[in-house]
C-alpha cells in the first residue's frame, strides 16, 4: 500500500512540474550565418631602417617572409572570429619587434567602424606565433624595428 501511495504521489510530482508547452516562447530564433573569409597578404613586407645607420640589416624571420606569411595566414583562418565582423578592404599592420626578435605590439590602420574588435584579435593571432624574428642589426648591434604589412580583406555572408 505505501508503494502505491509513494507511486501515486510521484507521478502527481510529475505532473505539477512539468513544462506547459503553451508557455514557451518561439521568438527567439536562432540563425546559423557563417562569414567566408578570404586574406590576401601583399609582399614584400617593407621594414623602416633606422637613422643614422651605416650597416643596416633587417629583421627576418626562420624560413623567409614566405614561410611567415604562410604560418600567418594559417593562424588568422584558425583565431580571427570573422563571426562578429566582416572585412573588405585593405589594412596595414605595423608589427613592432623588439632587440631580442619577439614582436611586442601590433597596430592595425585604417581605423574603421568596429575595427578595433578585429585589430585585437590579429594582436593575439601574431602573439600566438611562436617563432621568433631574428631581430633588425644596426652597425651589428640588435635593435627594435618596425615591420608594415599590406594585407587585403573580403568576405562574404552566407546563410547555412
Amino acid at each position: 500500500m505505501k508503494i502505491i501511495l509513494l507511486f501515486i504521489g510521484f507521478f502527481a510530482a510529475n505532473f505539477s512540474f512539468a513544462q506547459d508547452l503553451e508557455d514557451r516562447d518561439d521568438s527567439f530564433i536562432v540563425e546559423n550565418n557563417k562569414n567566408l573569409l578570404k586574406i590576401d597578404i601583399k609582399e614584400p613586407f617593407l621594414q623602416v631602417a633606422a637613422k643614422n645607420c651605416n650597416d643596416f640589416k633587417a629583421a627576418n624571420f626562420e624560413g623567409g617572409v614566405a614561410a611567415y606569411k604562410e604560418t600567418l595566414k594559417k593562424y588568422m583562418y584558425t583565431f580571427l572570429n570573422s563571426d562578429f565582423y566582416t572585412l573588405t578592404g585593405d589594412f596595414t599592420f605595423t608589427l613592432t619587434i623588439d632587440a631580442t626578435g619577439k614582436v611586442t605590439d601590433t597596430e592595425g590602420s585604417p581605423k574603421v567602424l568596429n575595427s578595433e574588435v578585429f585589430f585585437d584579435d590579429m594582436q593575439y593571432v601574431v602573439r600566438r606565433i611562436k617563432k621568433n624574428w631574428a631581430p633588425a642589426t644596426c652597425n651589428g648591434q640588435p635593435i627594435p624595428s618596425e615591420m608594415k604589412l599590406k594585407m587585403s580583406f573580403s568576405s562574404i555572408a552566407a546563410d547555412l
